[in-house]
């Protein structure tokens, strides 16, 4: 079987993976081969198609609020950016911003984190109860203490069109496609050389990145290397409501529970509680947690939601890193050329695009040069040393 040689090899070919060869490609400092290997050509099954669908600047860490502005910026000329022979996809990027609530247990940490928000130039504003109750008097503020919303910037999408365009512009630069699974990573004297294919077939590469997503640390295993990240299922459900609720913006409950518009409705989710939450692949929607915990939820923020009728529901994955819950991106100090961009823990689509172009950076200049996402590498996972997200949702 004859070897093929290959300048970069991108395992998983989704948001980020397309991402990268993406940005990779479009960089006249790089004139080499790309490969990128997808083991579910529908993408019916990967995170991103089976996400919420949401972009945020509402985080904590700086670098995630960096990544996610930038986020925007792309979605904002995605169909300038993307075009191939006149025709663009279109992520159907809708501004709608997002309202993290907060009781009086939460205000501060929501004050201190909008301090960081807006040191990094993130549009976000904080409102208390009062105006909250007469900015949207279709909810329920009688526990709350205040609000942060974002002005602009904030929203949702079509996350599959975001993929599939990313996917085609890459093409069009010369980005090879391939349906296949990786079986493992092939290694030398600490040095990355390519792949193996399920079907014996060896790829070689001068790099190799590992954006695999649930099945990443599988793959990372191939290479001795321990990659703390679990899948971890959510589910997301799609109901309709008679209850009138203008400008409804993304709304992320104290308990957790988050719920937009969508269409002619909405959809909602909440994760399950810890000891609910073991590591999972399969893809059966946890009804009950609708049920008994969601629902009762939805109709307390929103007294109209207490008639809402369920309509579809679909379960996706979080590839979570088991420490920060946050990227894991880079190389690994032992193995040279195999980058990591792993544990995006339900990121993953707002933050493809900035993890896309560091990853470009670190092969074409071997080092980063618009973000400086340095705390996000392996330095952190290998000290035990978490770099903390407040804003997890």
């Amino acid at each position: 079987m004859e070897t093929q040689l290959f300048d970069v090899v991108i395992v998983g070919g989704a948001a980020t993976g397309s991402s990268a060869a993406y940005f990779l490609l479009s960089n006249p400092d790089f004139q080499g081969k790309v490969l990128v290997l997808e083991q579910d050509p529908s993408y019916q099954h990967c995170a991103t198609t089976l996400s919420a669908a949401s972009i945020r600047h509402q985080f904590s860490t700086p670098e995630n609020i960096r990544m996610s502005m930038f986020g925007t910026e792309f979605l904002r000329q995605f169909k300038r950016n993307m075009d191939v022979d006149g025709d663009a996809a279109d992520p159907a990027f809708v501004e709608g911003g997002y309202l993290f609530l907060a009781t009086n247990d939460g205000v501060e940490t929501l004050r201190s984190n909008l301090e960081v928000q807006q040191a990094e130039g993130a549009n976000i504003h904080m409102y208390d109860a009062p105006d909250l109750a007469a900015k949207y008097p279709w909810m329920n503020t009688s526990d709350l203490a205040a609000g942060s919303l974002g002005l602009s910037g904030e929203g949702w999408l079509d996350a599959y069109g975001m993929m599939q365009g990313m996917r085609r512009k890459a093409i069009s630069l010369g980005a090879t496609y391939r349906s296949a699974r990786v079986q493992k990573l092939l290694h030398q004297n600490g040095h990355i050389t390519g792949v193996e294919l399920d079907n014996g077939e060896q790829i070689h590469a001068k790099f190799v990145i590992n954006a695999a997503g649930t099945d990443a640390t599988r793959l990372a295993l191939t290479a001795g290397i321990d990659l703390p990240v679990q899948s971890h299922k959510r589910s997301v459900f799609y109901f309709t409501s008679p209850a009138a609720v203008p400008g409804c913006p993304m709304v992320i409950d104290p308990t957790g529970a988050y719920f937009r518009p969508e269409g002619e409705g909405f959809i909602a989710g909440i994760a399950p509680s810890a000891d609910q939450d073991p590591p999972c692949t399969d893809f059966d929607v946890q009804h009950e947690l609708f049920d008994e915990l969601l629902w009762p939820l939805l109709a307390e923020r929103v007294p109209g939601f207490e008639a809402l009728r369920l309509v579809r529901s679909w379960a996706g994955h979080y590839d979570m890193n088991l420490l920060d819950q946050n990227l894991i991106l880079g190389p690994h100090p032992h193995m040279q050329h195999l980058l990591f961009a792993n544990g995006l823990s339900g990121h993953g689509m707002q933050q493809a695009p900035a993890v896309g172009r560091a990853l470009s950076e670190l092969i074409i200049y071997g080092q980063f040069r618009s973000l400086d996402l340095t705390r996000l590498g392996w330095q952190r996972i290998l000290e035990n040393q978490p770099l903390i997200e407040k804003n997890v949702v």
